[in-house]
């Protein structure tokens, strides 16, 4: 992979003492943000953040908790700060663009205690023109060499009773639907124990992040972390009455701290994304940009791609996971139809659940540690077969590591797994971390979890393979670091569509999805479901929107794995097929066109391997009508291809009715689109 990196760097260091200056300052490059730094009277290190003079964060503390030490909070004095400006831009191997610029001012503040001890700490600003990352460095030091911190006391003091699209700050699961409410509205305790989920904990009146806000000027805000590696994943527990948020995070019952580290070290950055329109929010590359560089070197060997796959059936009750159950989905036979339809479809890869013994016993059993090996497939599935027909076919396969959540079986397994993929030429798995964490007492979201999922990642990469996880750890931007990170889950899928009591995902949840949770990274979202009412299978469940919404979430919803979920007997012969065999996976540029929280979003996407652009639009339960301008086209005539919601089309109503038609458009078009109530559209432009 070619770099381009162009870096200006320019320090200046000045030394203060406690009784020369107690406050500091930095901006970014234009100059819109500020951030002040300060130290109070009594030593407590504090920040604040303004926006074109207006404040942001009101002026909000900092410090740690530990179980064997003083806490580190007040007693400061600024010993040093050093001040630098950095401007690179940088490639990605694969992602929404390939040029990223890297321009940020960065202020670190050394801080010592003025007690006996003289503890030192650092706190290091980077701004950028579309928010702020900051982050704690625990220096080397002669009285402190290891830390047990039971608490960060990183506190956010807003400068109002914000509007907020949130989900509670659950320690063990993501898949929450999002609440749209006042800050001083939110209750997150409420949503313990929910009847959809496999299980929950949520010890405090708190959100998990990305939580996006948007304030009375009409201010978009997103607060979240960057670069989450060996430390627990942040949530932030609220105080509605004076419009607070302070870190809390996510512990464990075997311990009597949250994280435990040795010095020196970093934290993760702690990020806000600051936007006068809502769009810039998803154009936003802060969170890549504060992890550290490519570690791995070439990774062509992974290729972004379209899948199928033996999965949606299993939801549908079509077929299961076990062959205890009689109708087993993962059969040589099963797969063969998948790779076939795969190969006339321009589709590149057939994800196959279920293929290895273990299923009659993962999920409901206490002792789940030992239940899959990951390299005995079932006696009805030939995996070096199915292999080799994908490869005539010119098809991969992708691989399925379900842990049921038994993390020692699957860390010692790992190489014997990765090694088995690696002499079958399977370049990326799918892995699952359904259940309750073993051993005992331990959240998907603490220390030892963030640090099984990073290690797996790392360890992947020695054998060329890609994770895209499911029940994962946040997604912080690792995947600049280690771009074998492909993909992840956290959030309320596709599949509870499909089995969910509570009427499964609402149309406004997308519109919500593309400014919160997709803020931090690729979603395997699974789009693609022709079949809206699936009522020979079930009844009771839909999908909640229309087909052109399906089609458009290609575009609008990222991931460099986008599945094909539904049946193949739903494809066959349908029109809107033809827009998942054309559309991209992998882009050039991206631009957000327009949007708001909650309510629609349109993006346009140029793919890599050729001038074509690919456009996808989403909107909630409102119908709407959208002007849209392709100013943001090359040069030329583009045959523009629209798949769009009928007149009659309707999320619940009739959500198939779908029209397709074709002009020719110009950068200097404009095209008027109607989007039916829980619709969308998506446009493939072919350059002539």
């Amino acid at each position: 992979m070619k770099y381009l990196k162009f870096t200006l760097v320019l320090l200046s260091i000045t030394l203060f003492s406690c009784s020369q200056k107690q406050q500091t300052t930095v901006s970014s490059p234009d100059k819109n943000i500020l951030v002040e730094f300060s130290v109070s009277e009594t030593g407590e290190p504090s920040y604040k953040i303004l926006y074109k003079n207006n404040d942001v964060i009101k002026t909000s503390t900092l410090g740690f908790d530990f179980a064997r030490e003083m806490a580190l909070k007040d007693n400061f004095e600024i010993i040093n700060t050093t001040s630098s400006n950095f401007n690179e831009t940088w490639q990605m191997p694969w992602g929404e663009q390939l040029d990223v610029v890297n321009n940020y001012k960065q202020l670190k503040i050394e801080l010592q205690e003025s007690s006996k001890l003289k503890r030192k700490l650092n706190i290091v600003f980077r701004v950028y023109n579309d928010g702020v990352g900051f982050r704690y460095e625990f220096p080397e030091q002669k009285y402190l060499s290891e830390v047990l911190i039971t608490e960060e006391n990183t506190e956010f003091n807003l400068t109002g009773n914000h509007k907020v699209w949130w989900i509670p700050g659950d320690w063990d699961i993501y898949e929450h639907l999002y609440n749209t409410t006042k800050f001083s509205e939110i209750d997150a305790k409420k949503f313990a124990n929910h009847e959809n989920l496999a299980q929950t904990a949520i010890p405090n009146n708190a959100v998990n992040t990305p939580v996006t806000m948007k304030t009375e000027s009409g201010l978009h805000l997103s607060f979240h972390e960057a670069s989450l590696v060996d430390y627990s994943g942040m949530t932030l527990e609220v105080n509605p009455q004076n419009f607070t948020m302070k870190s809390v995070l996510v512990g464990s019952e075997n311990t009597s701290y949250k994280v435990k580290q040795k010095v020196p070290f970093n934290t993760p950055w702690r990020t806000i994304q600051i936007a006068e329109e809502a769009k810039d929010l998803i154009a936003s590359n802060l969170i890549v940009n504060l992890n550290e560089p490519n570690k791995l070197g070439d990774v062509s060997w992974f290729k972004p791609t379209k899948y199928t796959g033996i999965w949606w059936e299993m939801h549908l009750g079509k077929s299961s996971w076990d062959m205890a159950s009689g109708k087993h989905g993962a059969t040589t036979e099963n797969a063969k139809a998948f790779i076939d339809f795969s190969a006339k479809n321009n589709i590149g890869a057939v994800l196959v659940e279920g293929w290895n013994t273990g299923w009659e016993h993962w999920i409901g059993f206490e002792d789940r540690e030992g239940v899959f090996d990951f390299v005995t497939p079932y006696s009805d599935y030939d995996l070096q077969e199915v292999v080799r027909y994908g490869k005539e076919k010119g098809v991969e396969i992708i691989m399925h590591h379900e842990t049921s959540a038994a993390t020692e079986t699957y860390e010692k397994q790992q190489d014997t797994a990765y090694a088995l993929m690696k002499s079958l030429g399977i370049h990326s798995v799918k892995t699952g971390y359904v259940g309750k964490i073993l051993p005992k007492g331990e959240f998907h979201h603490g220390q030892y979890m963030v640090n099984q999922y990073n290690n797996a990642v790392i360890k992947a990469a020695k054998y060329q393979v890609a994770i895209n996880a499911h029940e994962p750890i946040k997604a912080t931007g690792l995947r600049r670091t280690y771009p074998n990170t492909i993909s992840r889950e956290g959030l309320r899928g596709q599949e509870f569509n499909a089995w969910a009591s509570d009427g499964g995902n609402p149309p406004e949840h997308l519109p919500i999805v593309a400014f919160t949770r997709m803020l931090a990274g690729p979603i395997d979202y699974t789009p693609g479901i022709f079949d809206i009412k699936f009522n020979q299978w079930k009844e009771d469940n839909q999908v909640n929107t229309t087909i052109a919404q399906q089609l458009a979430l290609y575009v609008v919803i990222y991931s460099p794995v986008q599945m094909a979920a539904d049946l193949i007997e739903n494809y066959e012969g349908n029109p809107a097929l033809q827009f998942i065999k054309d559309v991209g996976v992998d882009w050039q540029e991206t631009k957000v066109l327009n949007g708001e929280v909650g309510d629609f979003v349109t993006i346009a996407r140029k793919e890599r391997t050729s001038d074509n652009w690919f456009v996808g639009g989403i909107t909630d339960e409102n119908s709407r009508e959208m002007t849209i301008d392709f100013s943001f086209l090359d040069k030329g005539i583009y045959e523009a291809t629209i798949y769009e919601d009928g007149k009659n089309a309707h999320w619940n109503d009739n959500p198939t009715d779908l029209n397709i038609r074709k002009i020719e458009v110009t950068n200097q078009s404009k095209e008027t689109l109607k989007l039916a109530a829980g619709g969308g559209f998506a446009i493939s432009l072919i350059k002539k």
